[in-house]
């Protein structure tokens, strides 16, 4: 078994932050696992926390065995990705009562204001499956095995209960980049 690979972001992965940021956080997910949406909830409440000093990615992992609504939901947020809407679309399909069913996908594409045919024949056609699929297997190739996964800094975040550790780790890396006030 060869070890897991640091993750490094690309052009291709949902970036927000700054790109000079200290701390990167990368989340691998699924939009219909319940540990993913609460994860979200905490996610967002690290960024608020920490404005400017964190750069968030996230990348799917849709895992179809368990949770037979991901990949359709992954292909919605890469369609919505198409048309400069990803984050919008990321936070619908993450909250507590999203539906991940075609018309719900359809209602939320339309919420944001995309362009609904296209969209409908984005996911009909599964025209980001490449990229979903691109996404897993460089999750696998970094070691992901259930989500959410997250890694700070390119350091994976293991444990039963992983947001209590990444916010630990998040917490060290903001200290570790902000300057000391050195005696004079």
């Amino acid at each position: 078994m060869t070890e897991p690979t640091a993750p490094v972001l690309t052009e291709r992965d949902h970036v927000v932050g700054p790109v000079d940021a200290p701390v990167t956080v990368l989340e691998y997910g699924d939009y219909e696992c319940p540990y993913c949406r609460g994860a979200f909830r905490d996610v967002h409440r690290m960024l608020d926390e920490y404005p400017g000093k964190i750069r968030f990615a996230f990348r799917n992992f849709p895992i179809k065995q368990v949770h037979p609504h991901a990949e359709q939901a992954a292909e919605a947020a890469e369609a919505a990705a198409a048309q400069g809407r990803f984050w919008p679309m990321y936070e619908l399909l993450l909250q507590p009562y999203a539906q991940l069913d075609t018309d719900a996908l359809v209602s939320y594409a339309d919420r944001i204001g995309l362009d609904v045919p296209r969209f409908l024949e984005d996911i009909t056609d599964q025209r980001y499956a490449r990229k979903i699929h691109d996404d897993m297997q460089e999750g696998l190739r970094n070691g992901v095995n259930q989500t959410p996964k997250f890694y700070v800094n390119g350091q994976r975040v293991d444990g039963k209960v992983p947001l209590e550790h990444l916010e630990e780790l998040v917490r060290q890396a903001v200290a570790a980049a902000e300057p000391t006030d050195a005696p004079g």
